[in-house]
């Protein structure tokens, strides 16, 4: 009976992966008296069977949850239409009430059906025995079997806490419940008293950028958050798991973040193979609409290094919704989760993101701005370490009129604010005028005409460079270009602009090929 309510209550089961010789435990010597013996790919298909009874009602369920998802987000117009007439008097609503209560009845029947259809189905018997196992038990035989098995990520037991000893439970300046101290409130403009009667006047425009933001605002901004394109994406979503777990040998884990979301991440070892770029670890963040599963793992995966993926926080397994506190936060995670659990140092972890989204627009700027800034430039300022920034020259989403108009692409901003923090004294007016000319440029050959023009020698530019950071250190920002003149600082911030940003000649959506995936610059 108790097994018949774990099937009731346990979650969905999508697929039972080829599981490979190397991993499979010797059965003879359990590692742990709760390790139970998972199945072998040879007497089950690998992508999991369930019976027609179980088959039917999980149609049935399934379609429940894209009506309630539908009339979630029409609600407000439900609610408008009906009291315009007439429909929210108590008179119209006990019995609709009524309704209501026989159709989730129903649908309860409806689980219970799914239930016993998985009871008598012996595949998932074994698969809700593992997975009961190994909440009671993480050993690491136990989650080794239950890696096999592709289901809903939310019964996933955590694998790594954002507080375990190993990382920052005890340490001083670690992240609180609250979240990580990446973020802050946009500042008062100079000269602006927050009087009362200021924030009284301000209040109706707050309200309603705080609503835009929580309602159409966030799916605005992240559209890989709305449940109806994840479930249109799901078959893709579960092929591009296979391909990871069964052909790269991906491990998937959740970890907890501070905020108590959980985060879905996958993770491909390439550190016992003959390249050396396997043991660099790429910690890859996906667009605002990309999945790991499909996402922009494939070109380090193609390049020979180890690779983590994760999804933000509302996308696909990961839970929560992906405001930008909620994106530091998941983040912190998941680079903690590299250093003390994956074992990568911090000098051998590379950031490679893609994507960050666009808007325009008066009230759109006004909600960005107080509710989803992403701050990327001021937070890529903060970061001491080497960059590098790809700027492809016929994106259609980041660029602010057209695509052919390769100055406004806001990639352009990004790099001039970076040299302009780094290097003031080279990026004075001579210095920011011919990055801009080079920024320009629509071609290679017109960029290499603007570099040629000015007689770059790098040989010169590397040794100035050599002989400042030796006097004074790395840290930025360098005062090198001080006592410099015109030319010099031309040459140098041409050298600079080129070593911290390369042109790929593609749209928004095309995934950048191995050859183009590049270590950052550093001296």
């Amino acid at each position: 009976m108790a097994k018949l309510l774990s099937c009731v209550l346990g979650p969905r089961l999508y697929k039972i992966y080829r599981e490979r010789d190397s991993e499979r435990a010797p059965a003879s010597v359990p590692e742990t008296p709760t390790a139970v013996t998972a199945p072998h790919s040879s007497s089950w298909d690998t992508y999991y069977q369930p019976r027609a009874l179980e088959k039917h009602a999980d149609s049935i369920l399934a379609l429940a949850s894209v009506f309630w998802s539908i009339s979630y987000y029409s609600s407000p117009f439900a609610f408008f239409y009906l009291y315009r007439k007439g429909y929210l008097s108590l008179s119209k609503v006990v019995p609709f009430s009524h309704y209501a209560g026989t159709l989730l009845l129903l649908l309860a029947g409806v689980a219970c059906l799914r239930g016993i259809g998985r009871w008598t189905n012996p595949q998932y018997r074994q698969f809700i025995t593992i997975l009961e196992a190994t909440h009671r038990n993480q050993s690491s035989e136990n989650k080794r079997q239950l890696a096999n098995y592709n289901f809903d990520f939310r019964s996933w037991p955590v694998d790594f806490h954002w507080e375990e000893p190993s990382s920052r439970k005890e340490s001083r300046g670690g992240p609180s419940r609250r979240g990580v101290a990446l973020l802050r409130p946009e500042p008062l403009h100079r000269g602006t008293a927050d009087t009362l009667l200021n924030r009284v006047k301000k209040l109706p425009c707050q309200i309603t950028s705080y609503l835009v933001a929580h309602t159409l605002g966030r799916r605005m901004l992240y559209p890989g958050s709305v449940y109806l394109l994840q479930k249109a994406l799901m078959p893709v979503l579960l092929q591009g798991q296979a391909r990871l777990v069964e052909e790269c040998n991906g491990r998937r884990a959740k970890l907890l973040a501070c905020d108590g979301n959980e985060i879905d991440t996958m993770f491909v070892d390439r550190r016992g193979t003959a390249e050396p770029q396997g043991q660099k670890l790429v910690i890859c963040c996906e667009g605002n609409a990309g999945f790991y599963e499909v996402g922009c793992v494939s070109t380090p995966l193609e390049a020979g290094y180890s690779v983590l993926g994760w999804n933000h926080p509302g996308f696909a397994g990961s839970t929560g919704v992906p405001f930008p506190q909620n994106e530091a936060n998941a983040m912190d995670v998941v680079v903690q989760f590299a250093i003390h659990r994956l074992g990568f140092q911090p000098q051998d972890i590379i950031i490679y993101a893609w994507s960050i989204g666009g808007f325009t627009g008066g009230l759109v700027t006004r909600t960005v701005r107080q509710h989803l800034n992403l701050n990327n430039a001021e937070q890529l300022c903060r970061y001491q370490g080497p960059v590098l920034l790809i700027r492809r020259t016929k994106d259609e989403i980041i660029t602010t009129t057209v695509p052919e108009d390769i100055m406004s692409n806001r990639g352009n901003d990004l790099l001039l604010k970076l040299l302009q923090h780094r290097y003031p004294r080279v990026m004075a007016e001579e210095g920011l005028q011919v990055v801009r000319q080079w920024l320009e440029a629509s071609s290679q050959l017109e960029e290499a005409s603007i570099y040629s023009r000015w007689e770059v020698e790098e040989d010169w530019c590397l040794s100035v460079l050599r002989s400042y950071q030796a006097e004074h250190g790395p840290d930025f920002p360098w005062s090198v270009g001080e006592d410099m003149n015109a030319d010099g600082r031309r040459q140098l911030a041409l050298f600079l602009a080129r070593k911290h940003l390369h042109n790929f000649e593609a749209t928004h959506c095309t995934p950048l090929p191995a050859q183009n995936f590049q270590m950052p610059w550093h001296l």
